[in-house]
């Protein structure tokens, strides 16, 4: 999966593994997508959730893309870029107003 799609959905309701948000990732080409449960969105949980469970079956993402929530610009997620040798890309959710 060359590029791929993130983002974070929630809060939802609890589960019962403490989980209440949804990460939602998305490859650009093909349109697949799998879902995390998270229980916070905090980087670091983040990056976790993403080496365990995306990059250690799909392999090392060769051009992520997201908004530009914290989540997603937080420092561990800029150094896991930096250590999988991959350039991490933002996007505006919204066409920029004129």
């Amino acid at each position: 999966m060359e590029i791929v799609i993130f983002d974070i959905l929630g809060p939802v309701a609890r589960s019962k593994n403490d989980n209440s948000y949804i990460m939602v990732v998305t490859d650009y080409f093909t349109r697949w997508v799998e879902a995390y449960a998270l229980p916070n969105y905090q980087a670091e949980t983040v990056a976790r959730k993403l080496v365990q469970q995306f990059v250690c079956r799909f392999g090392t993402l060769m051009k992520p893309l997201s908004d530009q929530g914290a989540q997603f610009q937080g420092r561990l997620v800029t150094e896991l870029c930096k250590l999988l040798g991959i350039k991490k890309n933002t996007n505006n959710c919204l066409p920029p107003t004129v």
